[in-house]
C-alpha cells in the first residue's frame, strides 16, 4: 500500500476540505485562527504537505460548521 498522503482518496479529502472552507466564506488564515493552530496549518494540509489525524479532521469540520460525517461522505462518494 502506498503512503496515504499520495492517494486519490487523500486528494479528494483535500479538495472536499478546501471546498467546504470556501463555501463557509473563510480564508485559510481565518480558519487557522478559528482552530487556534499555527499559521501554516490549513495551507499545509490543503497542499498535501501534511495529513490530518482524525481528531484534527473533526476540529476542522466543526470550525467549518459542517458535520464530520458529511465531509467523509463527500470523500467516499467522490
Amino acid at each position: 500500500m502506498r503512503k496515504s498522503i499520495h492517494t486519490k482518496r487523500q486528494e479528494r479529502l483535500r479538495a472536499v476540505l478546501k471546498a467546504a472552507r470556501k463555501s463557509a466564506g473563510l480564508t485559510q488564515d481565518q480558519l487557522t485562527a478559528r482552530l487556534g493552530a499555527y499559521n501554516t496549518f490549513v495551507s499545509k494540509y490543503e497542499r498535501g504537505e501534511r495529513q490530518l489525524d482524525v481528531v484534527e479532521f473533526i476540529a476542522v469540520a466543526e470550525a467549518l460548521g459542517v458535520e464530520p460525517r458529511e465531509l467523509l461522505e463527500r470523500v467516499v462518494t467522490g
